[in-house]
């Protein structure tokens, strides 16, 4: 298992436990999916709070931006059917939407801040 570097490339923006080999597709799966109110990828929003791996399990714990957002179910769905197309089939896919610790705009990556114009 690995939390860091993996092969040369940065950690994720959120931390990662299992398999070294799912690590990548599981983030580039991540990228897919896009926040549509904000027209950008949950992972550059800062919306994935971590990703987890066990033997039966594929589980990532996500925020939104705002409690009352209209759209988590979409996003919520939209990471399954991402996640599906990578995981091997036999895992499970668990979406723990959290409210704890409360999003902030600190959380999106740089590219995001200056899409913003922040």
């Amino acid at each position: 298992m690995s939390t860091g570097e993996s092969r040369g490339r940065p950690e994720a923006p959120y931390p990662y436990v299992g398999p070294d080999e799912l690590r990548e597709p599981i983030e580039q799966a991540l990228r897919r999916v896009v926040d549509p109110e904000v027209a950008m990828t949950i992972v550059d929003v800062g919306l994935v709070y971590g990703v987890g791996v066990s033997d039966q399990t594929v589980s990532v714990t996500k925020t939104m931006t705002l409690a009352a957002c209209p759209v988590a179910d979409v996003i919520v769905e939209d990471v399954e059917s991402e996640l599906n197309r990578v995981v091997p089939e036999d895992l499970k896919i668990h979406v723990e939407l959290v409210w704890q610790p409360a999003w902030t705009a600190e959380r999106m990556s740089a590219r995001a801040k200056a899409f913003m114009g922040w």
